[in-house]
């Protein structure tokens, strides 16, 4: 009986929007909005493109074209202004007020909650919406939440003990904020990585984070003018995240309905986002263009190209450019620990890590002799490059999905069989 007045006294009148926080007794319908408390970030209704349905989402306060960066009911929209934002039993609670109706469209749902109706939600200025119950203890954040866009003091990755793995998902549309067909998520098996995919199948690899950088975004460096990135992986959790250097710089990371993975930032000048970088720049990012034991490259004519000591498995088909099929030994491995060497290859991005593993004690001396000691280790590099580089990081089975860069990147090391080596002496290790 309680609830129903209090959804009633919601519709016919309206809550005060000077605050950036929603309580049990202060909630957010349709025409209103709350403001983080630094003026960055707006709470409120939107709808997108030509669509006249409604959502509700955060958006950017100072940006004057509204860009939306979370969606809350991207699955169930208003299809009319009734809708309320309310504290119910705890959680965040979306209504649909019309005609008495009473409809949940979408619930922070968080369960086994005992803060009843003592919670209350706060937007920050950095664009997360958190739930916290009656001692301030968060329960709940859209940051574990993502849509399309990743936001500084986001992280993007795997809590290991509740099995939360914060990923992006495109809209289904420049009018649909429904899940989409692309994600960007963190694979967790062997050494982590990203990949961006659409439905099962991957696009684009980001490569490991090698103490710097993660390896396939030569953008993305520890300290930038912009940013500071940070990538933490231990028994609780594994993630990347950016925080910013300058506030008057705005940048953020949007997965966009058309499967683009893009880095942009505000130019207020000319009131546009600046595309930074685009994961799939070019054929080099699509992941294993080149097959296995190919490395590929943009500036050379022929982009794909059998790592030394390999040749094509079908010539057929490279010669159709079709490079698909990757590269096969021209030497089987001897594998008695003796009779086998490496050749280094500089500023690659390193080759899919789903199954490497890492020791970090060990140098890349020691590495070396590691991989050589397991016939099916293919190669090795430093797990981390700070310093001169130490860690070591080895490959059972195919290289995959290796590109050349003409600056960036860094050093691996592939095992050959002993009668290759004396053919590439300048590049013997």
């Amino acid at each position: 009986m309680f609830e129903s007045l209090l959804l009633a006294a919601l519709i016919f009148f309206p809550i005060c929007n000077s605050t950036d926080t929603i309580t049990p007794i202060q909630s957010l319908r349709d025409g209103e909005t709350i403001i983080s408390a630094g003026e960055n970030f707006v709470l409120g209704f939107f709808s997108p493109g030509n669509s006249k349905n409604r959502y509700l989402g955060i958006w950017y306060k100072k940006i004057s074209v509204q860009t939306v960066v979370w969606t809350a009911n991207r699955e169930n929209p208003i299809y009319n202004s009734s809708g309320i934002l309310t504290i119910k039993g705890g959680n965040l609670v979306l209504l649909d007020g019309g005609h008495n109706s009473n409809i949940t469209l979408w619930s922070t749902n968080v369960s086994g909650s005992t803060m009843a109706n003592y919670s209350s939600a706060m937007l920050t200025d950095y664009g997360n919406l958190v739930l916290t119950d009656d001692q301030q203890r968060i329960v709940w954040e859209s940051f574990d939440y993502p849509t399309n866009t990743f936001l500084p003091r986001m992280k993007m990755g795997l809590n290991l003990q509740t099995g939360l793995n914060r990923i992006l998902t495109s809209w289904k549309s420049m009018d649909d904020p429904a899940p989409g067909e692309f994600s960007v998520g963190l694979d967790p098996a062997g050494v982590p990585q990203f990949f961006l995919r659409r439905g099962s199948d991957p696009i684009w690899r980001s490569g490991p984070w090698n103490g710097e950088r993660i390896s396939g975004i030569p953008l993305i460096n520890r300290e930038t003018t912009a940013e500071i990135w940070s990538y933490v992986a231990n028994n609780d959790e594994i993630y990347l995240m950016y925080n910013r250097t300058n506030n008057s710089i705005v940048s953020i990371s949007v997965l966009d309905h058309s499967g683009l993975l893009q880095w942009l930032t505000w130019n207020d000048k000319n009131r546009r986002w600046n595309v930074i970088f685009v994961a799939t720049q070019d054929r080099c990012d699509g992941y294993a263009t080149c097959g296995a034991y190919a490395s590929c490259d943009s500036n050379r004519m022929t982009w794909c190209e059998c790592l030394k000591g390999f040749e094509p498995k079908t010539p057929t088909d490279w010669n159709l450019r079709d490079w698909s099929g990757g590269c096969v030994r021209q030497k089987l491995l001897d594998c008695n620990g003796k009779g086998d060497g490496f050749l280094r290859l500089e500023h690659v991005k390193l080759p899919d890590t789903s199954r490497s593993r890492v020791e970090p004690g060990l140098s890349l001396e020691a590495c070396k002799e590691e991989c050589l000691k397991n016939c099916s280790c293919t190669a090795y590099a430093s797990a981390d490059i700070r310093e001169g580089g130490h860690g070591c990081l080895t490959w059972d089975g195919d290289l995959m999905d290796l590109r050349t860069y003409s600056d960036g990147g860094q050093d691996i090391y592939t095992r050959v069989a002993a009668s290759e080596l004396g053919k590439q002496v300048s590049s013997l290790f």
